[in-house]
């Protein structure tokens, strides 16, 4: 892990800015910055320390989150996003780990705008897979090779990754790191988005049980 203020390891697509203690409502996180080399965005390593004091390593339970304005700051019910981001801050302050949090990727990479627009075709009966094709856009753009830049530059190169979503396995994976479990990730569910759940689970993939119920928490 790097200690310089910043630093830069040949080859990363990430670039180490600072490491800092930020006090939260879910407890007292290390956070550490980086920037993008690729898409120069700033992302952000939130890190738990593990009950007997020490820094997460291998086998290290690890969130990848996608920034979320709409569901995080403003509360959105058509996604489960800031009930996710909470339930994964809670869970790493209480057992260690590190949540990568990854700036621009609104909207499964598509941005505010363009997601707000999905969302008013989604008004008109198109599910959020459907609306962004109507636009011109892909369904999924979203990349994580920073994140596993940022694993790597932790010294994490195995990790259970708190998701439920086949791809960011596969594509850690294809950068280097080892997904030894997906660990399901089950929260924030509503009758405002349980039609955008049903399309993540039959038609993108994501790990998600026939029946979601409102109210749902936590699995595994």
């Amino acid at each position: 892990m790097s200690d310089a203020l910043t630093s830069s390891t040949p080859g990363s697509p990430v670039h180490f800015e600072v490491s800092t203690n930020v006090p939260t409502t879910h407890g007292t996180f290390q956070m550490r910055a980086y920037r993008d080399l690729v898409t120069s965005a700033e992302h952000v390593a939130i890190i738990g320390t593990l009950p007997d004091g020490s820094l997460p390593s291998d086998g290290a339970l690890v969130r990848v989150h996608s920034e979320c304005l709409t569901g995080e700051a403003f509360g959105s019910l058509k996604c489960e996003c800031g009930p996710q981001l909470d339930a994964a801050l809670d869970t790493i302050a209480a057992e260690g780990g590190v949540v990568v949090y990854l700036r621009g990727q609104e909207g499964r990479g598509i941005g505010l705008i363009n997601k707000l627009k999905a969302y008013r075709l989604q008004e008109d009966g198109l599910d959020t897979l459907d609306a962004n094709l109507a636009l011109g856009l892909p369904a999924d753009s979203r990349a994580y090779g920073g994140a596993a830049g940022i694993l790597a530059d932790l010294g994490i190169t195995r990790v259970r990754l708190l998701s439920n979503n086949p791809e960011k396995r596969r594509q850690l994976e294809e950068h280097g790191i080892t997904v030894e479990s997906l660990v399901p990730l089950v929260v924030g569910v509503s009758p405002q988005n349980a039609g955008y759940l049903d399309t993540k689970r039959d038609r993108m993939g994501h790990e998600l049980p026939a029946h979601l119920e409102a109210g749902a928490g936590a699995a595994g």
